[in-house]
C-alpha cells in the first residue's frame, strides 16, 4: 500500500514483494525469526549464499526447474531490492538500523548488451506484410523503437495527445512515473502519421486513446509485442541475439552514439536517471571512436599549420 502511495509501478512492487518473499521463506526454512528487526548481517551472508546456489525457476509454479543457478544479475536484483526494503524500514522508523550497513553486495557481471545489425534489422522489417492494417502497425512500431529507443512500455502506453507529427516529438512515462520529450525522425513522423490516419481501427471505448491498438481496438499490451517480435525473428530467420523489443532499444542507443550523438543527449532520450547505463553504450560504441576522433579532434579543428622552422638554431 505505501509503495502504491508513493507512485511507485507494479513492476517494482512485484520485485520487492518476490525479493522479501525469497528472505522470509529462507530465514524460516532455517529456523530463524522473520521479524525484521531480528534479520541479521550473518544473515544475509548466508542469504546470498543461497542465492547463489539456487536454481532458476526453483519452486515456480508452471516452470520446471533448471540445472543453472540464478545469474549474478538476477542475485544483484534481489538484493539491491531488499536493502532498498531494509533503508524503508529505517526511515519508517519500524527498525533502528538496516542489516546491510555491514553486508558488501556482490557486483553483477558486466555482460556485453546484444544489439541488432543493420542487416538483421532490414530482415526482420523485410517479413512483415504491411499490406494490412496490423502489418503496418508492427512495422511502425518497430520504427519507432530503433528511431528513439522507447521502453516497450512506454511505446505500448503512448497516447494520441502525446504525439506531435509536425514538431517530430513525443512525451511519453517513462521510469518512476518521469516525463520526458522524446525526438524522432521525419521518416517515423510520416510512418506514424500513415498509421494513425489510414491503418488504426477504432477504438473499442470511446476515450481510448492509446495510439497502438491491436485489430479490435483495444491497448496492445508488453507481452503482445514480445511474441511479435519473436515471430518476426523466426520468420527473419535471425539467430545469435535476443529477438525483443529492449534489443531494438539497445540498438538505438549504439547506432545513435555511432552516427555521432553525445552521450548527455542519449541520457535524456533514453531516460536514465544517470550516466552509469548510458556509459555502457559508449563502450560498445567505442569501435567508431577512431572515425569520430577524425571529426572532432581538438587539435586538427585549431585549423593549425606547421611551424616554419627557425634559422639559425
Amino acid at each position: 500500500m505505501c509503495a502504491a502511495a508513493e507512485g511507485k509501478s507494479p513492476a517494482t512492487i512485484d520485485i520487492v514483494a518476490a525479493s522479501v518473499g525469497l528472505l522470509l521463506r529462507f530465514l524460516a526454512d532455517h529456523g530463524a525469526k522473520t521479524e525484521a528487526g531480528e534479520v541479521t548481517a550473518a544473515h544475509l551472508r548466508a542469504f546470498i549464499i543461497h542465492l547463489r546456489e539456487r536454481r532458476c525457476f526453483e519452486d515456480h509454479p508452471l516452470v520446471k526447474p533448471q540445472e543453472r543457478s540464478l545469474s549474478g544479475a538476477t542475485v544483484n536484483t534481489y538484493l539491491r531490492t531488499l536493502r532498498t526494503f531494509f533503508s524503508w524500514l529505517v526511515a519508517e522508523e519500524i527498525i533502528a538500523e538496516s542489516p546491510f550497513r555491514r553486508v558488501r553486495i556482490p557486483l553483477a557481471p558486466r555482460k556485453v548488451i546484444p544489439t541488432f545489425s543493420e542487416e538483421q534489422f532490414r530482415r526482420l522489417l523485410e517479413v512483415i506484410d504491411t499490406s494490412s492494417p496490423e502489418g503496418y502497425r508492427d512495422y511502425t512500431m518497430m520504427l519507432v523503437l530503433l528511431d528513439t529507443g522507447l521502453r516497450v512500455s512506454e511505446l505500448t502506453g503512448l497516447r494520441l495527445g502525446n504525439v506531435s507529427i509536425e514538431e517530430g516529438l513525443l512525451k511519453v512515462w517513462g521510469k518512476g512515473n518521469k516525463e520526458r520529450v522524446v525526438p524522432m525522425g521525419r521518416q517515423v513522423a510520416r510512418h506514424l502519421w500513415r498509421y494513425v490516419s489510414l491503418y488504426r481501427p477504432e477504438p473499442a471505448l470511446p476515450r481510448l486513446d492509446v495510439v497502438f491498438l491491436t485489430r479490435d481496438g483495444r491497448p496492445l499490451s508488453k507481452d503482445r509485442m514480445d511474441n511479435l517480435m519473436r515471430k518476426y525473428g523466426r520468420r527473419a530467420g535471425i539467430a545469435g541475439v535476443r529477438i525483443s523489443p529492449h534489443t531494438l532499444r539497445h540498438t538505438a542507443a549504439v547506432t545513435f552514439l555511432r552516427n555521432g550523438g553525445d552521450v548527455f543527449s542519449l541520457q535524456r532520450m533514453l531516460g536514465h536517471s544517470s550516466l552509469d547505463m548510458t556509459r555502457r553504450y559508449c563502450q560498445l560504441a567505442d569501435v567508431d571512436v577512431k572515425r569520430a576522433h577524425m571529426t572532432a579532434s581538438p587539435v586538427d579543428n585549431l585549423g593549425l599549420g606547421l611551424p616554419r622552422p627557425r634559422r639559425g638554431g
